[in-house]
């Protein structure tokens, strides 16, 4: 049974259930940001509207600025802003940034530690037609290495806009990645969002049970309907948002390995150096468990529909069921 606790949407299990993108999450939340706070500002590559800045950049054009294909000047030049007191929002596609520019990211921003916010779009194979070339599976690996970089994969588009609320009063680097296609709205207003914490979204947060699923992104979705046929099957499963992955919430992936002895990760992203690697480095010192990982394995993506990509590359609802009847044996 869905935790009640974390307030998620009544409709969350049924075809009223709204699809939003997480992209137009996060332009509503950076539009009310800037309205909250004059000392926000944007810049973008030449993507405005394919990455939901077009809310902020009608409303605000003194604080937009246009810099045209050329990914490693957005950076640079936001954290010229973000020294002056500025809190920049920099947009583009994730495959060019941190893409293109991680090294200026790196060296500008998080070498200087600047509060220079970077928004990746269209991630994952779910990006569909566009093509190996534009689906990035590797960001999430890239920024979680640099020093003083925070990581946020929001599940849905609510939860996008309340991250793009909190990033704002930050004054430290981050990263959020977000989607193309409209996803599973699965939260609410009242479902709580902090940065560096997790939330139980599936199961009884006291006691036992026979699994821990932990997902990020709009892939929870999946790991939440797969819970529920668990639950069919007298499996008892808990399932964890981590829209954080760094910094990350030890305490509550150490309290889930606890109860449960087994772990499953998902993720649209690669396996390697994604948050199941972040959880795998995190329990392999404090709490060693067995684990599964579902995620991409070492390969681009490639063109296609959006869900055929998801069931080709094992990222679907039976890859997840198999990883948790695996992990379950190794018990």
């Amino acid at each position: 049974m869905k935790d009640e606790t974390s307030n998620l949407n009544k409709d969350i299990f049924t075809d009223r259930m709204e699809h939003v993108s997480t992209r137009e999450g996060y332009g509503k939340g950076l539009l009310e940001a800037g309205e909250r706070d004059e000392r926000v500002v944007l810049l973008s590559a030449d993507l405005t509207g394919s990455t939901a800045g077009n809310y902020f950049a009608e409303r605000f054009p003194e604080r937009f600025v246009q810099v045209g294909v050329a990914e490693q000047n957005l950076v640079t030049v936001a954290s010229g802003m973000g020294a002056m007191g500025k809190i920049p929002f920099a947009n583009s596609y994730a495959v060019f940034s941190p893409g293109r520019n991680w090294e200026q990211i790196r060296t500008t921003i998080c070498y200087n530690n600047q509060p220079v916010k970077i928004i990746g779009s269209h991630v994952g194979v779910s990006v569909g037609p566009d093509g190996g070339t534009h689906q990035a599976l590797e960001d999430i690996a890239l920024m979680r290495s640099l020093p003083n970089m925070t990581v946020i994969s929001p599940c849905d588009a609510k939860e996008a806009y309340k991250a793009t609320l909190a990033m704002a009063k930050t004054d430290t680097p981050a990263y959020m990645r977000l989607t193309r296609d409209k996803t599973p709205m699965m939260t609410t207003d009242d479902t709580d969002f902090e940065i560096g914490k997790a939330m139980l979204f599936y199961g009884e947060a006291v006691g036992k049970a026979d699994v821990g699923i932990i997902a990020t992104g709009p892939l929870l979705y999946r790991a939440l309907k797969v819970a529920r046929v668990l639950e069919e099957k007298a499996i008892k499963a808990k399932v964890l948002n981590l829209s954080t992955v760094k910094p990350l919430d030890g305490e509550a992936i150490a309290e889930l390995a606890e109860q449960t002895e087994a772990i499953v990760t998902v993720e649209e992203h690669q396996k390697m150096g994604g948050m199941g690697s972040a959880v795998a480095e995190f329990l392999a010192v404090h709490r060693p468990t067995p684990m599964e990982f579902i995620g991409v394995d070492d390969a681009f993506g490639e063109s296609g529909k959006a869900e055929e990509l998801l069931e080709k590359f094992k990222m679907g609802e039976g890859d997840i069921l198999s990883a948790v009847e695996r992990v379950m044996a190794r018990k």
